[in-house]
């Protein structure tokens, strides 16, 4: 299917019972490489603050981080539904600030949608950019953003009142206008109970649940990327530190031997340049 994935065509999926495929991107050649493949939406999350720029969490990532990443993958992409994360403090403050933050990332740049976090504390903010014209994705359940209050990098929902805030929370989410909510880190029967109760909002999952309506994985968990840590609920479909650091260790060895370049790999010039070139000293 090559035609423009849209909220719209998230929508029918849910409906039709069509699971929804995701996944992070923060650059241009990334992004060609998964839209390419045929991926149905693209997240620009702000994860990229540990992935793309080495912090140990998303708290640092700022609102001029997010437009440049954002702008590098919507223009790679022709097909799928580019998401673009509000970054910490670009919308907690006030309705306004968040309305005014979430139309700079499609201004400036260029995606479809954009992400936040939180439940019923920031539906104004929902119905407010719905209103404007901007679709929004919600995000529950271990929201990055607020790893500090949790105490830690854990499963959210696990007993009775927060279960019940979950659903509460992802219900309010899709009567203020989110098209989509992502579940991150929520027990596999409580994801499958959210997205029973949703009607219209997507449920997306990450640590969550295969009867989530769809999946996101961060690029570089389901690409091997990385050689050190890698998340439980994350599976990798390649190899490819290995296969990195492999080429790069052959690449040194052919500089090292002079084997590289090569004859092929260089360009030719006239003898007669090089002749007069010798005359002239």
């Amino acid at each position: 299917m090559n035609k423009k994935v849209t909220t719209l065509t998230i929508k029918d999926m849910k409906q039709q019972q069509k699971p929804i495929s995701m996944i992070t991107a923060y650059d241009y050649v990334m992004a060609q490489n998964v839209d390419e493949a045929g991926i149905d939406m693209i997240l620009v999350g702000d994860s990229l603050g540990n992935v793309v720029m080495g912090y140990s969490s998303t708290l640092p990532v700022t609102m001029e981080d997010m437009i440049h990443h954002t702008a590098c993958v919507t223009r790679g992409v022709s097909r799928a539904l580019v998401v673009g994360d509000l970054p910490f403090m670009s919308y907690q403050e006030s309705t306004e600030q968040a309305l005014h933050n979430a139309g700079r990332l499609m201004k400036e740049g260029g995606c479809d949608a954009v992400k936040l976090e939180g439940g019923a504390r920031v539906c104004e903010a929902v119905y407010k950019m719905t209103e404007a014209g901007i679709p929004v994705v919600g995000h529950l359940g271990l929201t990055p953003q607020s790893v500090h209050q949790f105490g830690g990098f854990k499963v959210q929902g696990k007993n009775i009142e927060k279960a019940r805030q979950l659903i509460e929370d992802a219900k309010a989410l899709e009567e203020a206008g989110a098209f989509a909510v992502v579940l991150e880190c929520v027990p596999a029967d409580l994801s499958a109970e959210i997205t029973k109760e949703l009607h219209t909002a997507a449920t997306i999952g990450i640590g969550a649940s295969n009867q989530c309506d769809g999946q996101v994985l961060v690029c570089t968990d389901l690409l091997g990327m990385s050689g050190g840590f890698r998340p439980k609920f994350a599976k990798s479909y390649a190899d490819l530190h290995s296969t990195i650091v492999g080429a790069v260790q052959s690449y040194i060895q052919d500089v090292q031997s002079r084997e590289f370049p090569a004859k092929e790999h260089t360009f030719s010039i006239d003898p007669d340049v090089m002749k007069a070139l010798h005359e002239q000293k």
